[in-house]
């Protein structure tokens, strides 16, 4: 999968303080064999280089939230 800037993404990757946080994408830099690596920004730091299958898409609403919402769509 690609990711575009300012993309929100979780990372997983067992080596980094960042495992399992969900992070925003800052840059993204094309290597010569037509892959990509981005760097990813969190709330207290940054991981550079990171692969693109060590990346996941975040999701924008937590569960409950659509849960919430499709209960209040119910009742109307």
């Amino acid at each position: 999968m690609s990711f575009e800037k300012d993309d929100t993404v979780v990372l997983s990757d067992k080596h980094s303080e960042y495992d399992g946080e969900v992070g925003t994408i800052t840059q993204k830099m094309d290597t010569m064999f037509g892959d990509a690596t981005y760097t990813v920004s969190f709330e207290d730091g940054q991981e550079t280089g990171v692969p693109a299958d060590a990346l996941e898409a975040a999701d924008e609403a937590a569960p409950e939230d659509d849960a919430d919402a499709a209960e209040n769509a119910d009742e109307e």
